[in-house]
Parts: C-alpha cells; sequence; structure tokens
C-alpha cells in the first residue's frame, strides 16, 4: 500500500479598489508559467496567517492586512502521491512597492477582477475569485 504525501501551503487573495473598480494581484509563477495567487509551504511552527503573511512578503515585498474572515481551501494532487491543500485568506495592500522574488515569480499585476477570472487557469483559482466578489460584497453592503 502506498502512502499519500500531504503537503500545505497558505496565501492570500490581494485586492484593492481603484476608481469604483476592483483589481486583484495576480503572480506568474515560474514553475508552471500560470497566473495565480501568492502562496507559499507552511513552516514548522508557523500558523496559517504567519505563513500567509510571509509568502506575500517574500514573494511580492507588499506588506498586507490579512482578513482571516475569508478563509476557503482548495485540495488537489500536484503529482502522483501528494495531496496539497492550499489556504487562502483575503488581504488589502498596505505598502504599494511591488518586487518579484525572482527564483519563484515570472511576473506580478494588477488585474481587474473580471478580467482575472478570464487570466486564471484552473478552475479553482476562478471559484477563489468569485467567493472573493461575494466576500466584498457582503462588506460593503454591511
Amino acid at each position: 500500500m502506498t502512502t499519500m504525501k500531504y503537503e500545505k501551503s497558505c496565501g492570500a487573495l490581494i485586492y484593492k479598489k481603484e476608481n469604483d473598480k476592483y483589481y486583484i494581484l495576480m503572480v506568474m509563477h515560474v514553475n508552471g508559467g500560470h497566473w495565480s495567487f501568492p502562496k507559499g509551504h507552511v513552516e514548522k511552527g508557523e500558523t496559517e496567517i504567519e505563513t500567509a503573511l510571509r509568502e506575500i512578503k517574500e514573494e511580492t515585498h507588499l506588506d498586507v492586512k490579512l482578513d482571516a474572515t475569508f478563509r476557503s481551501v482548495v485540495t488537489y494532487s500536484p503529482k502522483t502521491g501528494i495531496t496539497k491543500d492550499v489556504v487562502y485568506f483575503c488581504a488589502t495592500p498596505i505598502s504599494k512597492n511591488i518586487v518579484a522574488q525572482k527564483e519563484e515569480i515570472f511576473k506580478i499585476e494588477w488585474f481587474e477582477i473580471d478580467t482575472a477570472l478570464k487570466m486564471v487557469t484552473f478552475d479553482n483559482d476562478r471559484n477563489l475569485i468569485n467567493l472573493l466578489k461575494e466576500h466584498i460584497a457582503k462588506k460593503t453592503n454591511l
């Protein structure tokens, strides 16, 4: 019997509002060349939130305000024999200066949310963006 290896990563959908439009920060990963969101592996002793904040800082150089009321878990198998959970929060930028971590990130750009829906490769990411849209709508209609 083969045992499945388990991995866990955390990250966030970072968004901002400009001129009555919402934008989401997308990263193009060097590995795979697809548009997605900043994320990375949990290190020993870290909480999910600590991991998300650290990975966002490492990959984008941004300081963000994390919103833990938005928490969504995506489970998939990146390779045979591996199950991976990625926990996503949402966040808003505190700092403005974006610098890509060259080893992992090929490109970083802000996209209008509806454009981002068309840019992402995976249905999981599309679902996350739609959940974020619902979350924003709820927050703005309080």
